[in-house]
C-alpha cells in the first residue's frame, strides 16, 4: 500500500489527544491562573489557619467526655460526609463540569489540569476549598458558639466535632488528592496514613484512573467509593440528570483532549 499523503498524515496525528502541560487546554487553564487569583488564594489560607486555630482552641477549652461515645461518631461522620462531598463535586466537575461555567468554572480543579495539579504549591492545592468551606465555617462557629452558656456547649459539643470534622477534612481533600499522585517523596507518616485508609491511598485512587474513569470519585478517605459503586449511584444520578436536562455525562471529553489553540 502506499504511504499516506503527508497532510493526511498530519491531520490523523492532530485528532490523536495529547496530554501535558504543553496541551492546548493545559495552557488555556494556566493562562485562567491570574494574579488577582493568587492574591484571592493567599488572603483565604491566611484566614482560614488563623479562624482554625481559634476553633480548635476553642473545642480543645471546652473538652468533656460527658458525650465522649457522641463526640467520636460525630468525628467519624464528618469525615465520612467529607469523602462524600468530595466525591460529589469530583464527579460534577469530570463528568458535567467545564471551565467555562460562571465563577466556579475558573476557580475549580479539573481532572484535564491534573499534570499542574501534582506540582502545585499548598496555597494553590487548598485556597479554593478553604474559600468555600471552612472560612464560612469556622467565622459561623465563632459567631454561633462563643455565646452560649456552659450547659448548652456542652450539649452541642458532638455536633461542633462533626462539622469541624467535615471542614478539615474537606480543606486537606486537594492535598490528600495530590498525595495519591505522588509515587516518591512522601513523608513516612503520609504513606502510613495511606497504609492505614485514613487518608486516600495510592492504589485505590488508580481505579478512579482506568478507563474510562467512571468510577471510585470519592478523594478525601476512600471510605465511601466502594458502597457508592455497588449501589450504582453515580450511574443513576447521571441517568436522572440527563433524563432531565437532556445533556449526556462526559460529553466534552474527547473535544477537551483534541483541544488546539485558536
Amino acid at each position: 500500500a502506499s504511504p499516506s499523503p503527508p497532510e493526511h498524515g498530519a491531520a490523523a496525528r492532530s485528532a490523536v489527544p495529547r496530554w501535558g502541560p504543553q496541551h492546548a487546554g493545559a495552557r488555556q487553564l494556566a493562562r485562567l491562573y491570574s494574579p488577582g487569583k493568587r492574591l484571592q488564594e493567599w488572603v483565604c489560607v491566611i484566614l482560614c489557619l488563623f479562624l482554625f486555630i481559634i476553633n480548635f482552641s476553642f473545642l480543645l477549652l471546652h473538652f468533656s467526655i460527658v458525650h465522649v461515645y457522641r463526640i467520636i461518631l460525630g468525628i467519624v461522620l464528618g469525615i465520612v460526609t467529607a469523602d462524600f462531598a468530595s466525591g460529589i463535586v469530583h464527579w460534577g466537575a469530570d463528568t458535567w463540569g467545564s471551565v467555562d461555567i460562571p465563577v466556579i468554572g475558573k476557580v475549580s480543579v479539573h481532572s484535564e489540569n491534573l499534570q499542574k495539579l501534582k506540582n502545585h504549591c499548598i496555597v494553590v492545592s487548598h485556597s479554593n476549598t478553604r474559600t468555600f468551606t471552612h472560612d464560612p465555617h469556622t467565622a459561623m462557629s465563632l459567631w454561633t458558639v462563643v455565646p452560649m452558656d456552659p450547659t448548652a456547649l456542652v450539649a452541642s459539643y458532638p455536633w461542633d466535632c462533626y462539622v469541624f470534622a467535615l471542614a478539615f477534612f474537606v480543606t486537606l481533600t486537594n492535598q490528600i488528592h495530590k498525595w495519591s499522585h505522588s509515587y516518591f517523596g512522601l513523608p513516612r507518616w503520609v504513606t502510613l496514613l495511606q497504609d492505614w485508609h485514613l487518608v486516600l491511598p495510592r492504589k485505590h485512587h488508580r481505579i478512579h484512573h482506568v478507563s474510562p474513569h467512571e468510577t471510585y470519585y470519592c478523594i478525601t478517605t476512600g471510605w465511601c467509593n466502594y458502597p457508592l459503586d455497588q449501589l450504582g449511584f453515580w450511574r443513576r444520578m447521571e441517568r436522572l440528570i440527563q433524563h432531565l436536562t437532556g445533556e449526556k455525562p462526559r460529553s466534552d471529553d474527547m473535544a477537551w483532549a483534541k483541544k488546539t489553540d485558536e
